[in-house]
């Protein structure tokens, strides 16, 4: 039996975390009905919201920026359609967790006949067999799994969970979504209607422009400058004092977000481009959030390869010296050296020839499956395969003048395809010529 004593500390503790709490979390809504944004997830219509209204929730992943509802939502599913609830991040929990509650479920739907959904933040940090510790308990319906993450399902979770889940993806909340949540938070007695502020409409179009889509972030700005306001003894909240009382580190993307993608793709498309100044402000909009360098490095090696290839072959080793600089010395002084990387590829002439030759080869593959290889050029070890004709036949280019010799190497089905076709741009315009020479001695 619970003691008394038991009962009246937690209420105590429930009491303090109620008022203490972060204001995101106290005005945290409850009903589906208060839910704001993500319209294009929950609007009349939508496979989520029939699968909510009908009781009838599949396994499902929630991908989206930070601050865009995800584990409110759940927790508002959970509460709607009377499942007992249980949360956990993937950052402290392991595969032992799991299996607890696993076990738990299965007693509650032995015993009540009640569901359980199990809620896990960042799901992504899950290697790929914690993940499997799911599988069978998605699959039988012991639990409804709802997995929370910042990253790209396709490339984090395992694909055997991620075919027994829907994947529902959250966008960014949009500035009327994030003005009304800030108006609410202001009113709400959970909130902070004890201040007794109001928010003039250039205030609330700010705040709500600086946090890019991510509800918490709003909310934070909205108290540290409620704060502020209720210290200098104003009655509103006006630019000046959100400005003063935000953090601009905080202003900046989010590198697990949305934002995060959208501004590589933005650097992207500026070298791609040839404009060196756009490159260089992409370039800084990341490394000076904290982006992980080894990550932009990689991404500019692979421009190198994609973008601009054979018309430039010094471009992918110079990006390859700045992944060096990057793993030997690291921030802050390798920004100088992807800096000096992103100008050379914005000024290096481009040409995609390499990366579409190699698109075609694939696609030639595909189609035409494991064509055997001719056997004039494959290799003879042993006496047998000699016999059998293997490398029969084969003309060793350095025997000829020039180590040229009219031979071909592609399997007779296809010997008339061609893959690379090389630009009259940079050093592509070479190779162009000496490939062109060599189809003249073949």
């Amino acid at each position: 039996m619970r003691s008394k004593t038991k009962d009246l500390f937690e209420a105590s503790a429930s009491e303090y975390y109620k008022k203490n709490a972060p204001l995101a979390d106290r005005v945290r809504p409850g009903r589906l009905k208060d839910f704001l944004g993500q319209d294009d997830v929950l609007g009349e219509g939508k496979l989520l919201r029939g699968a909510i209204d009908s009781d009838n929730l599949p396994s499902v992943i929630f991908w989206g920026p930070p601050g865009t509802g995800k584990t409110t939502l759940a927790r508002i599913i959970a509460k709607r359609c009377d499942c007992n609830f249980v949360s956990f991040s993937a950052v402290t929990a392991g595969k032992k967790d799991v299996t607890e509650v696993i076990a738990r479920a299965k007693d509650l739907i032995r015993r009540q006949s009640r569901r359980t959904i199990l809620f896990v933040d960042e799901i992504h940090r899950f290697n790929k067999l914690q993940q499997d510790a799911f599988l069978h308990s998605v699959e039988d319906g012991t639990i409804i799994l709802i997995g929370a993450t910042t990253e790209n399902p396709s490339f984090e979770i395992n694909s055997a969970l991620l075919s027994r889940c829907q994947v529902v993806v959250f966008k960014p909340l949009s500035v009327d979504a994030l003005k009304s949540i800030a108006l609410n938070a202001l009113s709400a007695e959970s909130g902070l209607l004890g201040f007794g502020l109001k928010i003039d409409d250039d205030a609330l179009a700010f705040l709500s422009g600086i946090a890019y889509g991510d509800a918490r972030a709003a909310l934070n700005f909205l108290e540290l400058a409620a704060l502020k306001a209720k210290q200098e003894g104003k009655s509103a909240i006006t630019v000046a004092i959100i400005e003063a009382s935000t953090n601009k580190a905080h202003l900046l993307y989010d590198r697990a977000g949305e934002e995060h993608f959208n501004i590589i793709s933005a650097l992207h498309k500026s070298l791609r481009g040839s404009d060196a100044d756009a490159s260089l402000y992409w370039l800084a909009r990341m490394l000076q959030s904290g982006e992980d360098p080894k990550y932009v490095a990689r991404r500019m090696f692979r421009f190198a390869c994609e973008d601009i290839g054979n018309a430039d072959p010094q471009a992918m080793a110079l990006a390859s010296a700045a992944v060096d600089a990057v793993n030997f010395i690291g921030m802050p002084e390798a920004a100088l050296a992807l800096a000096q990387l992103a100008v050379y590829l914005a000024a290096a002439p481009k040409s995609n020839s390499v990366y579409t030759a190699y698109k075609r080869a694939a696609a030639e593959v595909n189609a035409t499956g494991a064509l055997p290889v001719p056997l004039h050029i494959r290799n003879a070890p042993t006496r047998l395969m000699g016999e059998l004709g293997y490398g029969k036949g084969y003309k060793y280019p350095h025997d000829f003048d020039g180590a040229k010799v009219k031979q071909g190497y592609l399997p007779e089905e296809i010997a008339k395809k061609r893959f690379y076709e090389a630009k009259e741009i940079g050093f592509e315009r070479e190779i162009k010529k000496r490939l062109e020479y060599y189809k003249k001695v073949k």
